[in-house]
């Protein structure tokens, strides 16, 4: 079983639980402060974001999800080739 569960929660947050640091997009870690149990905001009204604040109960958010498989990943495109060097005569 992985060290990180992250739970979606109907109408509310992503709960995440385990061994986790969380970074903003350049990178430097959030403090945690000891935390192995945060919530992540998922309407995009929490003032307090990335997490949550419970403004999902206020802002009637609603989101009720149910687990499935993902289809495969779409496969990468093959990397142009540069065109041959034309014969010098």
């Amino acid at each position: 079983m992985a060290t990180t569960r992250i739970t979606v929660m109907n109408n509310g947050s992503l709960r995440v639980e385990g061994d986790f640091e969380i970074v903003d997009q350049d990178g430097r870690v959030f403090g945690l402060a000891g935390r192995t149990r945060v919530s992540l905001c998922r309407c995009g009204e929490s003032a307090d974001k990335p997490f949550c604040d419970s403004t999902h109960k206020r802002c009637a958010f609603e989101s009720v999800v149910i687990a499935r498989e993902l289809p495969p990943p779409a496969p990468k495109p093959a990397p142009e080739t540069p065109p041959a060097p034309k014969p010098t005569t």
